[in-house]
């Protein structure tokens, strides 16, 4: 079906939560693309670091047929002007991938099939 990346914010390294939950929820999401037999990489980011080197790294490091972009980037309003970076970072260099958005951290997969099928 093509190689899949999924795009999101790094629950572990955002201070003054408990990021327990998310992990786990992440952890859902890659074993539903192991089962589906979907290889599928993760890219986790914080807006500290140097979100388009590491983004870029990975667009370019493997052929992504999908990338998945998650709502921690996109829900979050003093988030907006990193979604934008990251949106036109995948158009740039995605290699024509198609972008999805998953709707929970675990439905990562299901995001992608609509673009995968």
């Amino acid at each position: 079906m093509g190689r899949v990346l999924v795009i999101g914010l790094d629950p572990v390294r955002i201070p003054g939560w408990d990021p327990e939950p998310v992990v786990a929820a992440i952890a859902r999401g890659q074993a539903r693309f192991a089962d589906l037999g979907i290889e599928a990489d993760l890219c986790l980011v914080t807006p500290e670091e140097d979100v388009e080197a590491v983004i870029v790294a990975a667009l370019t490091g493997k052929d992504y047929a999908c990338v998945v972009i998650g709502g921690g980037l996109r829900n979050h309003e003093p988030l907006l002007e990193l979604f934008e970076r990251v949106v036109n970072l995948v158009a740039r260099h995605g290699s024509g991938a198609a972008i999805a958005f998953n709707r929970t951290p675990d439905g990562s997969a299901e995001a992608a099939l609509r673009w995968l099928r």
